[in-house]
């Protein structure tokens, strides 16, 4: 069973910078996802970004131009680099993959940004 272990959430100021990591219990093929999804209070999780294979990455919109996925395979990790945020970016935010059509979900890292 894979584990997904994430690091680096905190609180931050707007315009600031964080950067996420997400590192896996086990090798998780290149063509498989590996990602990030966020919660906030009172919605429904959603994707942010997310890398497959030599596919483009995918990000929500609101994040676009502002947040960059990136995926060391050989160290089963993925990053979210997010700059410029602000406070509607705070949430939780939990690494995703997915093998053998199973969902795993790391226990996610809170990233609070104050106005």
């Amino acid at each position: 069973q894979v584990q997904l272990v994430e690091s680096g959430g905190g609180l931050v100021q707007a315009g600031g910078s964080l950067l996420l990591s997400c590192a896996a219990s086990e090798t998780i093929f290149a063509s498989n996802p590996m990602g990030w999804y966020r919660q906030a209070p009172g919605k429904q999780r959603e994707l942010v970004a997310r890398r497959r294979g030599g596919r483009d990455p995918d990000y929500a919109d609101s994040v676009r131009g502002r947040f960059t996925i990136s995926r060391d395979n050989a160290k089963n990790t993925v990053y979210l680099q997010m700059n410029r945020l602000k406070p509607e970016d705070t949430a939780v935010y939990y690494c995703h993959t997915r093998d053998s059509g199973i969902d795993y979900w790391g226990q996610g890292t809170q990233v609070t940004v104050s106005s």
